[in-house]
């Protein structure tokens, strides 16, 4: 395949990409979940205070990246519920660019020819543009959805840099590898991964007696993660409680029974792909497979290749980057947990298209065989768009489990409270449990999404948010309404 021929086939993949990021992304997922909306509240804060945190400890506690490009959406975009998700979006856009650049340098070395390697390449990008897993995480406003782009923006550079021997890309996958540390608790499961990689690179040195060079970019790329995740890790070490979280309460270290659970964690997190997958309507269809049927069997495919061709990253990533669910019992399989799979799925599934696509063609001899068999792959990979899209933006969009998975109510309630006038006394009950906000005191999480509806709109909260015990406090005139947070059937 020719340069131009696969630029134009990337900004085809990428159009998809962003049309399934970006359509309709006011109204689906419809709501605003609370932990999204304390998103957007502490970024009000940062703005209004100019206190831009490197943790945010509410609600067991953020890493403050996500936090600070919110900010900068608001300024830009002005508050909204659409100025956070366009933050997931645009990085879940990014992330399909990354992943072809990544699966070209992994592939350009190895046994496949470089047009090969670009086909691949474009294979795993497409599918990954058009996945219900990474499309639904980038519309939410999760932070969780920087650990792919950050991993392989990273893994890019550095496989470039080492290849290339070239310090400036090393000191990027630093820079990149560093920014990690701030997005999601999952992604410091990398440092195990680095570590394996690193030691690779050092034997491949070493065949090569350069292993001086080696030194000198190891030396610049650890330089830059350190210098990167300096602030953070400072952090950390003051505050030890916020850099566990709230790892403790999911592990399977604190349950009962931890080796039942580590095997039960094990047997579902490797069946979610192509057998069951998250539960939770808010991180999947719930129970589907991650992955559609046919891009399932190409992932398994293209695993069963990588492991006879000792293909180490891809297989050392894809089981490290699973660690943050087998170690856990709460909500398994967890496609939220696992996010920083996602990658190396996706290029399973690509080179698992690709040798398929080239077995097949074998059997396809003439100048019209060869054409009619194009158009038939083709259409294939379109009825697998079609097939996504309708699963995530009808089937699922429109379900009304997503809605109460999003807390569409609660915005009502919002938009409800932004309706009434100054002058009359507004109190909303939260009897709805939840995290308490600021901790350990403070008003339940549910009620972080009326607040941010009042808060865009008027820029400050105008009710008075009580508990179910503090009744009394409520001063009742002719100009009083009470709204219940939970709407509880007498």
């Amino acid at each position: 395949m020719g340069k131009k021929k696969a630029i134009i086939f990337l900004m085809v993949i990428l159009a998809i990409a962003a049309f399934f990021r970006l359509w309709k992304l006011d109204s689906i997922p419809p709501g605003l979940y609370p932990d999204v909306a304390i998103n957007g509240n502490d970024a009000l804060d940062t703005l209004k205070t100019g206190q831009w945190k490197l943790f945010y400890p509410e609600n067991n506690g953020r890493e403050g990246l996500f936090m600070w490009l919110i900010a900068f959406s608001f300024l830009i975009f002005g508050p909204s519920i659409w100025a956070i998700k366009i933050v997931a979006a645009i990085i879940g856009i990014f992330t399909v660019l990354g992943l072809y650049l990544l699966t070209k340098e992994l592939f350009q070395n190895s046994k496949f020819k470089i047009q090969n390697s670009k086909f691949i390449a474009l294979l795993a990008s497409f599918f990954l543009a058009i996945s219900f897993w990474h499309v639904n995480f980038s519309r939410l406003g999760f932070r969780a959805i920087m650990v792919p782009f950050i991993l392989v923006f990273g893994f890019y550079f550095l496989l470039r840099g080492f290849r290339q021997k070239r310090v400036l890309f090393l000191i990027i996958s630093g820079i990149f590898f560093g920014l990690g540390f701030y997005t999601y608790i999952s992604y410091r499961f990398v440092v195990l991964l680095l570590a394996i990689v690193l030691i690779c690179q050092w034997f491949i040195y070493k065949k090569q007696k350069n292993q001086k060079k080696f030194l000198i970019l190891t030396f610049y790329f650890l330089i830059f993660v350190f210098i990167t995740a300096l602030p953070i890790g400072i952090y950390f070490l003051s505050n030890s409680g916020d850099f566990f979280g709230r790892t403790g309460d999911v592990s399977i270290f604190n349950s009962e029974k931890p080796f039942y659970e580590l095997g039960k964690s094990l047997i579902l997190h490797l069946g979610m792909f192509n057998l069951y997958g998250d539960l939770n309507w808010r991180h999947n269809f719930a129970g589907s497979p991650q992955l559609l049927w046919p891009v399932g069997i190409l992932f398994l495919i293209g695993l069963i290749i990588s492991i006879k061709n000792k293909n180490y990253l891809l297989r050392t990533w894809f089981l490290i980057m699973l660690l943050p669910g087998f170690l856990s019992f709460e909500g398994i399989p967890h496609a939220l947990r696992v996010i920083g799979v996602i990658p190396p799925v996706f290029i399973f599934a690509g080179l698992g298209a690709f040798w398929l696509f080239e077995k097949i063609k074998f059997f396809f001899k003439t100048r019209r065989q060869k054409i009619f068999f194009y158009l038939c792959f083709a259409l294939f990979l379109i009825s697998i768009a079609f097939s996504e899209f309708d699963k995530y933006f009808y089937q699922w969009g429109k379900s009304p489990e997503t809605e109460n998975a999003f807390s569409k109510n609660y915005v009502e309630i919002g938009n409800y409270l932004n309706s009434l006038p100054d002058d009359v006394q507004k109190y909303v009950i939260v009897n709805q449990g939840g995290v308490p906000v600021p901790f350990p005191d403070g008003i339940p999480m549910p009620a972080q999404t009326p607040m941010f509806i009042e808060r865009v709109k008027f820029g400050k909260i105008r009710s008075t948010y009580i508990l179910p015990e503090d009744l009394n406090k409520i001063k009742i005139d002719e100009k009083t309404i009470i709204i219940s947070l939970h709407y509880v059937q007498p």
